[in-house]
């Protein structure tokens, strides 16, 4: 199914995969990208088919090379909108988990995109980077990246603009597993039902409760953790678990 020409959208055992679809621009943010991540994401949000979202690039060296420079000189963009495009957790809220599928570099506004998915998941070959410094252009989008990787290195990425390879970003934390690329789809898909299959009340509290530490003091962290937790552990799924434990089967989970 298709959001835009530039997008596309689909959903496979309840993981959306939502795909750009300019190889030939090496899946560069034109207006019409921009447009169909927007479509894609609010699609997400109200398809109770699908558990886990999977943002990726089409081809094999591309998963988004940032903002398409051609266009935006063209319309002399000065100082991006904050919703120029979705920015998961800023502009935009997705209760429901996020994986980053990175088939190639992931600079820029693709760093972007991977940096606020949940999780990272990269082919052998890609490459990250923040490359605002170098075109004297600007990333307000990467004040987060000090919580998800050490302040040195996330200083080191912002001041240089250097890209750094999987390898590299697997051991600051910013990857959480790297593959062969032929493997990528079926390595995140397997990962994807792998927390498709949890309840659904228990993940989507686990999912809030991890960034309460990076909004909240320690204290008002445990606090609003409590409050998310309560409702699971009073939920029916919360009694589903146990007795299919007990009786020797897989449980039916009713995200109540």
């Amino acid at each position: 199914m298709t959001t835009d020409n530039a997008v596309t959208y689909e959903v496979t055992n309840g993981v959306a995969w939502l795909t750009i679809d300019r190889p030939e621009a090496r899946n560069a943010l034109s207006k019409a990208v921009r447009e169909g991540l927007w479509d894609g994401v609010r699609r997400f949000n109200d398809d109770e088919s699908a558990k886990v979202l999977v943002l990726t690039g089409a081809g094999d060296k591309a998963f988004c090379a940032g903002a398409d420079l051609k266009e935006m000189s063209e319309t002399s963009l000065r100082v991006p909108p904050p919703d120029f495009l979705p920015q998961i957790g800023r502009n935009i809220e997705v209760a429901k988990p996020t994986i980053a599928a990175v088939n190639g570099v992931a600079f820029a506004g693709g760093f972007l995109l991977a940096q606020q998915c949940d999780l990272v998941v990269a082919a052998e070959h890609a490459t990250f980077g923040v490359t605002e410094v170098k075109v004297g252009r600007g990333s307000p989008w990467a004040a987060p990246l000090s919580w998800l990787v050490p302040p040195r290195v996330a200083l080191q990425i912002l001041l240089t603009g250097d890209p750094i390879g999987a390898r590299r970003a697997r051991e600051i934390g910013l990857v959480n597993d790297i593959v062969q690329a032929p493997d990528l789809r079926d390595h995140v898909q397997t990962l994807a039902e792998r927390i498709a299959a949890n309840a659904p009340l228990s993940v989507l509290a686990a999912k809030q409760t991890a960034y309460l530490s990076a909004r909240y003091p320690i204290g008002e962290a445990y606090d609003r953790a409590e409050e998310i937790w309560e409702p699971v552990y009073l939920s029916e799924d919360a009694q589903e678990g146990p007795a299919a434990f007990r009786e020797k089967r897989t449980p039916v989970w009713k995200g109540r």
